[in-house]
């Protein structure tokens, strides 16, 4: 039996009525090429499942692949949204990115060259908690230099025009001045609509919406509306008996007591202190530790997700009265934080120092109208299965894992472009900087003597890579204006560091 709401108000009709803005209706997906490779003599063998993971990671953050990211952003943000006057002149951006650390590289490097350009507009990150970067403890309001619960309100504010989102501000933020969005993580289903929907919020001036994503592409984002556009019908009913079964498996396993739910649940609605709840749960989890085995651990975490998801959402919903699973629910929120992950060997440790970034590209599609189909559609109940396991490593040679991940990332016709703008920009730089007279002399000396020391480090460096370039060494040596052009170029970027491009 299929289950349909007694009303609803379409996102359809609410586009067509004017009452929101099609999200979805001006949408680039931006491709990403990377090529890798090896810097190790031998070939050595790693897991590749994970190593393609950390390979992915390393790429997409790579400060070259953000730098020009970032560039991107505030160029189509200048010549596209403000120079076409959006929201009358008050448009803003969102950067959703994936993680904190993402985050607080694409604000540094958005922050740079809107300085580069002499643009006064400024930007906002946004993320929860104190993170370490670049070695330093930093927080929103140490970046931003303004409180926390202030940022709402300052992104209404000139000179404040991109706010740079490390999951916070997706979901229920309501800003209707937000026209674009840069979107650097990858989405999917509910969250995709969740998150590009808060460009939709209607405003006077405000006549359309842009999406520039990095990560994503339209058949995911048109899947992912197609859920939502139309009347939504629920395929199935969640089974609360489910429920049942997943209290039986989790008493079963031993890693708790009745007597030590109770005794929790109740401290916890007396109002006791977290000091007064940690001995109940550090004691449940070192039983966890000692009695499970890892495929133990594992399944019984993963049913204990699935009892607090499937519980949260039934009691939103219906007038329970199990006491037992209100009990477990609490108990659980509590117990799951603090579940460590299995024990397990890193098969991967160490890929990342064996290869570096060797070309990177971006590339921008033709501007694309999605337009989910015109129907309604189905989704299933909340699962209410728990379970779990861990797949066998994949253990293969570095060369065949850097095979595989340039021909599913980087199967394009590559050209020395790419490589010769990353060694201008940032290998040779950051050889030259490393030379121990110039670095002595930037240190120590006036300006003048440094770029002495710099230009004879410079040569050492140039010597050093011949064997890898031969054309840049080349045109190093016999174009004069080319080799005074990058002279200067390195110089700046190894004297003042990496924020001059």
């Amino acid at each position: 039996m299929k289950h349909r709401a007694f009303h609803g108000y379409t996102m359809k009709q609410a586009i067509d009525e004017g009452f929101i803005i099609d999200v979805v209706r001006h949408y680039m997906p931006v491709l990403s090429y990377y090529r890798l490779e090896k810097t190790v003599e031998g070939d050595p063998e790693f897991d590749a499942r994970k190593a393609q993971r950390k390979l992915r990671r390393f790429v997409e953050g790579h400060e070259h692949a953000i730098r020009l990211k970032a560039e991107i952003m505030v160029d189509h943000f200048h010549e596209q949204v403000l120079a076409r006057n959006r929201i009358g002149g008050q448009a803003r951006a969102m950067v959703v990115t994936n993680g904190v650390e993402r985050a607080i590289q694409y604000f540094h490097a958005i922050s740079e060259y809107l300085r580069e350009r002499r643009s006064h507009h400024r930007a906002i990150v946004a993320f929860s908690g104190e993170h370490e970067f670049a070695g330093t403890s930093v927080t929103e309001a140490s970046l931003n230099g303004f409180p926390s619960n202030d940022i709402a309100k300052r992104i209404q504010e000139d000179p404040y025009r991109f706010l740079v989102c490390a999951d916070k501000f997706q979901t229920g933020y309501d800003e209707p001045l937000l026209h674009t969005m840069y979107v650097d993580k990858t989405l999917s289903s509910i969250k995709a609509v969740q998150t590009l929907s808060r460009l939709n919020r209607a405003h006077p001036k405000k006549h359309d919406a842009f999406v520039l994503d990095f990560q994503n592409d339209a058949d995911t984002i048109r899947e992912a509306f197609a859920d939502y556009y139309r009347a939504t019908v629920l395929a199935d009913e969640t089974d609360p008996n489910k429920l049942h079964d997943l209290q039986a498996e989790l008493d079963g396993a031993g890693v708790y007591s009745s007597d030590q739910v109770r005794e929790l649940v109740g401290r916890f609605v007396e109002g006791a202190e977290r000091d007064q709840l940690d001995p109940i749960l550090d004691a449940c989890v070192a039983v966890y530790k000692s009695d499970l085995d890892e495929d133990g651990q594992v399944a019984f975490k993963g049913s204990a997700k699935a009892f607090v998801r499937t519980y949260s959402f039934l009691a939103s919903v219906l007038p329970y009265t199990s006491m037992a699973w209100e009990e477990r629910s609490i108990f659980l929120d509590f117990l799951i934080p603090k579940l460590p992950a299995p024990q397990e060997d890193d098969l991967s440790r160490g890929i990342l120092e064996a290869i570096d970034m060797d070309s990177y590209r971006v590339e921008k599609q033709a501007a694309q109208k999605i337009m989910p189909a015109d129907e309604d559609a189905e989704i299933d109940p909340v699962p209410a299965a728990g379970g779990g396991g861990r797949p066998e490593p994949e253990i293969d040679r570095l060369s065949n894992i850097l095979k595989t991940f340039n021909e599913h990332f980087g199967d394009i016709a590559w050209d020395d472009e790419d490589r010769v703008r990353q060694m201008i920009t940032e290998t040779i730089p950051s050889k030259v900087a490393e030379e121990r007279a110039f670095r002595n002399a930037r240190q120590n000396s006036d300006k003048a003597n440094a770029r002495v020391e710099h230009d004879k480090a410079l040569i050492r460096v140039m010597t050093s890579v011949m064997k890898d370039d031969a054309e840049l060494f080349k045109q190093f040596m016999d174009n004069d204006a080319f080799k005074r052009w990058m002279t200067d170029t390195v110089f700046a970027l190894a004297y003042h560091g990496p924020t001059v491009r």
